[in-house]
């Protein structure tokens, strides 16, 4: 509709506000109490303008309409909204308008409406301050009680900790019930900063008056959601992180670890120039030149592959590192060293996604970007607990559910999505595939499948038949420890919706039979039509910031970049003709094989770019066994880590706030990551020092910059053949595959066909399976791994910020049944033991798990929880069993000999495992 804003005519859609079509007019009025993300509420008055035929009325609020006039300089509303500001700044303290204006609404609204002072007499605000919590500082003298904080903490972030409390003068914003901030149910989103108008809510950084440098577009370098944040710098280091309001997938909004967890990189013990252990193994690390560490890796390297062969080298790349390093990195493997032996810790988390949805579907990712969370009526959640591992994610799936959508949740634990859910599956670990036949199976039977589209678009239903109908709904539901009527109901939720997505994580692939659950899933989305149609889908979590495009860019055994064969000779030919040199024929090893390899001769070198395998990869005793096995391991990393503590070598390495490059978050979406700081030090981005160890070998990997290396994998990898920087940083963001310089990317794939040999998705036939290990009498109890909130994966990064303060160390949730049974209390020390090994942790009761399993994550050094897990890996891709382990517990008596908390216990003898 047209609307008339002063001299100008603008157009603004249906149900546009006043404020809206002010702003589509070039022109703009303060709103003091309005923020674009929340919903409208007008009560500030300082928005008014004139509206012919309606005299004045707040903008915010007031919808727009065909034929309308607005004056903003209408000057009796200019007048009104001076009266409104100066009574809310009769109440407040002088230093108010001493906050700069880049960071106070208000400071900038009295600017604009010309107010220095006010008229009006009477008490100001004496309330004091809670800087209680590290990040959220609370000034209560400077709260004008407008809502926003309030309203972002509800219909944004979903946690609902805030609220106004007091009448009057006296009101002010609460978080929890009213105690310190710290201990209130913040998560500490900082939505609630950002969205504060006078600086009642700030952060540390932004307490500084001091001017920052304009902010650096990048995105986020922890989880997979791929988060657009504003970097501001004071001094050479980080005064502070925003979120992007422009970010496609977060829009303006943000989590602990992306917003605050950013003082690592001036880090005490961050590393800073190369060591080496000139003296061999059991001498210290010491600090040489980049000349004498690239000299001694080339020389160790090249002797090893004269005498072994290049296969005798295994490269494992970095799912944090840019997707021009990690293209850099496998380029290296098979150019430089001479081996297909390169991979990356997708293998540990998301090979299944990719080998399961590539079978079922044609391509390696998942089938929807996130906006279809936006206009879905159901949300299937299996396997993952995005409020804790992708808290943006979860805000965005606990906002639909609040607009009126339904959730399922599948999953062991009682999560915070599990607890709003319709339906909360909550099977027993290592059953997925069980549920999702059962739920195949009430879907038939219901009648819920949509028969066109499978009689047009899929293939594999007779198999699939078959195998279900010797299985009924009731059985599945047995071997799965369900109610057949919770299936049944999950069923016709999820198939009688209209625009369902499926949301999975690591609880699905981190199983013996990983894949088989990814293609048991990806047969929900098939029977009922709800893959490759928009508002369906199929959506994976990835953990790590670049877990998505370390494996786009070909850091994997058996393909190069693009998910092209490596055992294609016309595939190899084009590489080969492109580098300049040939391609190796055969895959190479995978992670889990690298460390067979070494453990029995056949692999004598290790290069580690940016991954802690020794604090990460399952039985963690045997991987120390097998990097000890080796000549020569090095490692890249920001600090000295339990590999670092094994490697020959450590080269130290420039982090995200400090690269150049992309990064492919969990919906195939390239993404720009610009530096916003320097490397400290003598740091180098893992780019530079690849590309300065190959020189140094001899050879001239090309690709001068970030730029050039995404050019020559755009020239090769036909999937990204319309990506570049340049075009990145004037269209944004893009999704794969992005076939030309004009392609504007497949946001929702399959719309015109599936990626299969035949054109069809395929439905898989896939029996149950138990899990590798299972409890017995010896190890009764079944460990669960995953994340905490406030951390990310080993803790490099979160446990150098204040997040610690947070979350301070691990702690294994036990429920309440088992608790009562051990005879221990909130904190006690419990001795959890596998087959492999023991660790001592504090004990947290919580029916969040079940009777029977437990819950660690795997953040902290001295908690080594993959030092219980066990070998046994999906049959398919090699991914570990992290989700199930059998493990005893045992009460530690205080004053008793025996482990410590937080350190490892005894390993049992071979002949007890």
């Amino acid at each position: 509709m047209r609307v008339r804003v002063g001299d100008h005519v603008v157009e603004v859609a249906e149900g546009a506000t006043v404020l809206e079509a002010v702003r589509a007019a070039g022109s703009e009025v303060p709103a003091l109490c309005h923020d674009d993300r929340l919903s409208a509420r007008g009560s500030c008055r300082v928005c008014l303008v004139g509206v012919e035929g309606r005299g004045i009325v707040a903008a915010c609020t007031a919808p727009a309409a065909e034929g309308m006039t607005v004056r903003p300089d209408d000057p009796r509303a200019a007048e009104a909204a001076r009266g409104a500001l100066e009574l809310i700044v009769s109440e407040l303290p002088r230093r108010a308008l001493e906050v700069p204006a880049d960071r106070s609404e208000l400071v900038r609204a009295c600017r604009d409406l010309g107010v220095t002072g006010t008229a009006f007499t009477g008490a100001t605000h004496h309330r004091g301050t809670d800087h209680s919590h590290p990040y959220v500082k609370l000034d209560r003298d400077l709260c004008i009680a407008c809502g926003r904080c309030v309203r972002m903490c509800s219909e944004v972030q979903g946690t609902f900790a805030l609220e106004l409390t007091g009448r009057g003068f006296d009101t002010v914003v609460t978080a929890g019930d009213g105690g310190p901030w710290i201990s209130s149910p913040c998560v500490g989103c900082g939505g609630c900063v950002d969205t504060c108008p006078t600086g009642a809510l700030a952060e540390p950084g932004f307490l500084d008056p001091r001017p920052v440098h304009r902010p650096t577009a990048t995105t986020c370098g922890y989880c997979g959601v791929g988060c657009t944040l504003e970097v501001h710098v004071r001094n050479g280091a980080v005064a502070a992180v925003t979120p992007g309001r422009d970010g496609p997938v977060n829009r303006g909004h943000a989590c602990v670890k992306g917003r605050f967890a950013h003082s690592f990189t001036r880090a005490r013990d961050r590393l800073t120039e190369p060591l080496l252990r000139r003296e061999g193994r059991g001498s210290a690390l010491e600090p040489v030149s980049w000349e004498e560490a690239l000299a001694f890796i080339a020389e160790r390297l090249a002797a090893i592959r004269e005498r072994h062969g290049g296969e005798a080298i295994g490269v494992i790349s970095s799912a944090r590192a840019t997707n021009e390093e990690n293209y850099l990195a496998q380029k290296f493997a098979r150019a430089v060293l001479g081996t297909n032996s390169v991979d990356n810790c997708s293998r540990l988390c998301h090979a299944p996604t990719a080998a399961g949805l590539n079978s079922a579907f044609g391509w390696a990712g998942g089938t929807a970007p996130f906006e279809e969370i936006d206009e879905t009526d159901c949300v299937l959640v299996v396997g993952a607990n995005p409020t804790e591992a992708h808290p943006v994610v979860g805000a965005r799936i606990k906002q639909r559910v609040l607009a009126g959508a339904r959730l399922v949740v599948v999953d062991p634990r009682r999560s915070e999505l599990a607890a709003l859910a319709d339906v909360h599956l909550r099977c027993r670990a290592g059953t997925n595939v069980a549920v999702f036949n059962g739920l195949a199976r009430a879907l038939l039977d219901g009648g819920h499948a949509d028969e066109g589209f499978l009689a047009a678009r899929a293939s594999g239903l007779d198999e699939l038949r078959a195998l279900l109908d010797g299985l009924t709904v009731d059985a599945s539901a047995r071997t799965a420890g369900v109610a057949e009527a919770d299936l049944v109901e999950a069923a016709r939720l999820y198939g009688s919706a209209e625009r369902p997505v499926i949301v999975y994580g690591l609880g699905v692939t981190e199983h013996a039979h990983g894949t088989d659950g990814v293609r048991t899933l990806a047969n929900l989305a098939i029977l009922t039509g709800n893959v490759g149609v928009p508002g369906g889908g199929i959506i994976p979590l990835r953990g790590q910031n670049n877990v998505q495009g370390s494996s786009d860019m070909g850091a994997l055994p058996d393909l190069l970049p693009g998910y092209q064969p490596v055992t294609d000779p016309r595939v190899r030919e084009r590489f080969g003709r492109v580098w300049g040199r040939p391609v190796p024929e055969r895959p190479g090893l995978r992670i889990p094989q690298m460390f067979d390899a070494a453990l029995d001769g056949r692999l004598r070198a290790l290069y580690v770019i940016g991954e802690d395998i020794a604090l990460t990869d399952p039985d963690s005793d045997r991987v120390r066994a097998a990097t000890e096995a080796c000549e020569l391991v090095v490692c890249h990393d920001l600090f000295p880590s339990r590999t670092a503590e094994l490697a020959d070598v450590v080269l130290p390495a420039a982090s995200f706030l400090e690269k150049d490059g992309t990064f492919v978050n969990f919906d195939r979406r390239f993404q720009r990551v610009r530096p916003a700081l320097d490397p400290p030090g003598r740091a180098r981005s893992d780019f530079e020092i690849l590309r300065a160890l190959a020189r140094t070998m001899g050879t001239d990997l090309g690709c001068a910059t970030p730029a050039r290396a995404m050019a020559e994998c755009a020239r090769l990898a036909p999937p990204f053949a319309g990506i570049s920087h340049e075009r990145l940083d004037r269209d944004g963001p893009l999704h794969w595959p992005c076939r030309g310089p004009e392609d504007p990317g497949e946001a929702v794939l399959h719309l015109d066909g599936f990626a299969t040999p035949d054109g069809r998705a395929a439905l898989a036939a896939r029996p149950y399976l138990p899990p590798g290990e299972r409890p017995d009498d010896r190890f009764p109890h079944v460990l669960i791994t995953g994340r905490r909130l406030d951390h990310h994966n080993t803790g490099s990064m979160t446990r150098r910020t204040p997040n610690t303060e947070l979350t301070g160390a691990e702690t294994l949730d036990v429920n309440p049944v088992d608790a009562e049974r051990l005879g221990v209390a909130p904190g006690d020390a419990v001795e959890v033991a596998s087959a492999r090994g023991a660790v001592v942790l504090p004990v947290r009761i919580t029916d969040d798990v079940a009777p029977g399993e437990v819950f660690a994550a795997f953040h902290f050094p001295d908690a080594p929880v993959n030092r219980l897990t066990s070998s046994h890996t999906d049959e398919v891709t090699g991914c570990p069993e992290y989700k199930v382990t059998a493990v005893a517990l045992r009460r530690v008596v205080p004053g008793t000999s025996g482990p410590q908390l937080g350190t490892n216990g005894p390993r049992p003898a071979p002949g007890e495992r």
